[in-house]
């Protein structure tokens, strides 16, 4: 059913195209224009006619503007049923006007508490109270009434009006209001979020809620017969897979999401120029340099068989000289992520290969933020990230020889990586560059054999690290036949003494982090 648009409410903090849509509603359509506060100066100040909120509820905004739209004037005009003669009597009975449109974008309470050292106050005076009401009420109604919570819905709702000379039909009406219901479950979930991280429960709450966005839909999930769609979490601004702005190649793909994140969250540890290679979310290259490109060399170089095909990282902007260290040779490339590119870099990046994704997420701030998921059939776990935990001068030597300087450089970047590797996790480093990685074996002395196969000749003088404790000496005796120097591992098992006896004899210098890091 199409309905006319004669009378619409105006109440929004984001004025981005509002005069532009106002203009249109009015000057094309007729449209009365009603507004609160600064909404209302906008509109005057571009020179449209539009009524204060006040005459219609003759009542003025108080309480510096807490209340202006709670009022019977304004819920009659948006419930009312337009085909119920007796609502529509009860309006001409008091003298009420319908209302058929309401544009409404809440106040900005996700982008508040976002902002570094934001105060509860601050927070709180940015919940918005009328506008949820005025927009559920609306929803509600969405029969008689069109609901609008963001301005990209405007050029629609104009393309629908000019093509039913002024009306909107019932679907884009109902679609609306889907939008509109989402918009306020996010909202009020990001408020309860809020509240609940300032309990004596923080993180975790009795009833966990959450909301997200939907970015893309994908062509297919991990395998072709699988759906999928990547979503965001609202109102998000730091730099990360979910922000990044991709600048060319085709499609992501939900592994090559998966894998972007596993390859920037590695590269985001270190502060040196640095270069990560993923596949399969388990790192085969990383290496820290003077210089990005050198990064990039010796990251390839790790294991460049395992390179082909996969998801590079950087953790500074890509400059001309790195592009050329990546057009070097024959390389293939799914994507590359990183802060950001200059113009030359970007041109040569681009005329590389026109499938290869390049994304921007802009300058990188520390760890990634916030909970980390896992579903599980009928639930979900939900933990604090592995971030934060290591602390280098905690660090213990268990054996008679302690580590080189060299040794312990090297040690702290195999730590890193092997953090970033699926468990049972072994990492081998020859200086700060990933010589060889042993990863999700069910096995950890067959981790061990992994990853010194892969690392071939590069193991000897290497240094070794354990994401979690040597149950057996096995895993020594291994690392010294192929020449390994050093070992670092959280420690803890009840075979520490045999596994430091076995460093000791062959003279490997082994550490104990006291912190382990699995990554099932």
């Amino acid at each position: 059913m199409l309905r006319p648009i004669r009378r619409a409410l105006l109440s929004v903090s984001d004025k981005t195209g509002l005069v532009e849509f106002a203009r249109e509603l009015h000057t094309r359509y007729g449209v009365e224009l009603i507004a609160t506060g600064g909404t209302r100066k906008a509109l005057a100040d571009a020179g449209l006619p539009v009524k204060d909120i006040s005459e219609l509820t003759k009542f003025p905004e108080i309480l510096d503007g807490r209340v202006k739209t709670l009022h019977p004037a304004i819920y009659a005009g948006l419930l009312a049923k337009r085909s119920k003669p007796e609502h529509m009597q009860t309006l001409t009975d008091h003298g009420l006007p319908e209302i058929d449109l309401v544009v409404c974008n809440l106040y900005p309470f996700e982008q508040t508490v976002a902002k570094p050292g934001v105060t509860e106050a601050e927070a709180i005076e940015n919940i918005d109270i009328g506008g949820p009401c005025m927009v559920r009420a609306a929803a509600k109604n969405f029969e008689s009434v069109l609901v609008l919570v963001w301005p990209g819905q405007y050029p629609d709702t104009l393309k629908e009006m000019a093509t039913h000379d002024g009306k909107v039909p019932r679907e884009w009406r109902r679609e609306s209001a889907a939008f509109a219901f989402d918009r306020v479950r996010d909202y009020d979930t990001a408020i309860a979020n809020y509240f609940t991280d300032g309990t004596d429960n923080k993180p975790f709450g009795g009833v966990y809620d959450f909301s997200l966005n939907r970015k893309q839909t994908l062509r297919y999930g991990e395998n072709p017969h699988q759906q999928a769609a990547f979503y965001a979490e609202p109102g998000l601004t730091r730099p990360c897979v979910s922000t990044a702005q991709q600048l060319h190649g085709k499609e992501l793909s939900y592994n090559n999401i998966l894998d972007l994140d596993s390859a920037l969250n590695l590269a985001r540890e270190f502060t040196s120029p640095a270069a990560v290679v993923v596949k399969h979310n388990n790192p085969c290259g990383a290496a820290t340099a003077g210089t990005l490109a050198e990064a990039f060399h010796r990251a390839w170089d790790g294991d460049p068989l395992s390179a082909f095909g996969g998801i590079i990282a950087f953790n500074q902007p890509v400059d001309a000289k790195t592009a050329e260290a990546m057009l070097s040779g024959e390389r293939f490339v799914e994507c590359v992520i990183a802060p950001d590119y200059d113009d030359t870099a970007l041109s040569l990046l681009k005329g590389w290969k026109k499938n290869v994704r390049l994304l921007k997420t802009g300058p990188l701030s520390g760890p990634p933020q916030g909970l980390d998921y896992r579903r599980v059939d009928g639930g979900l776990l939900v933990q604090t990230r592995d971030v934060g935990a290591d602390d280098l001068t905690k660090w213990e030597v268990k054996t008679k020889r302690q580590p080189t300087p060299a040794e312990r450089d090297a040690l702290w970047f195999a730590w890193l990586a092997c953090k970033h590797v699926k468990s049972n996790a072994i990492t081998l480093a020859s200086g700060t560059q990933l010589v060889g990685v042993g990863a999700g074996q069910m096995s950890r002395v067959v981790s061990v054999e992994i990853a010194i196969k892969k690392a071939g000749g590069k193991a000897k003088g290497a240094v070794l690290a354990s994401d979690a404790f040597f149950p057996f000496p096995d895993n020594v005796e291994l690392a010294a036949a192929a020449g390994i120097t050093a070992v670092v591992q959280p420690g803890g098992s009840v075979k520490d003494a045999d596994s430091i006896a076995a460093c000791d004899k062959h003279g490997i210098t082994m550490l104990f982090t006291g912190v382990r890091h699995f990554r099932h």
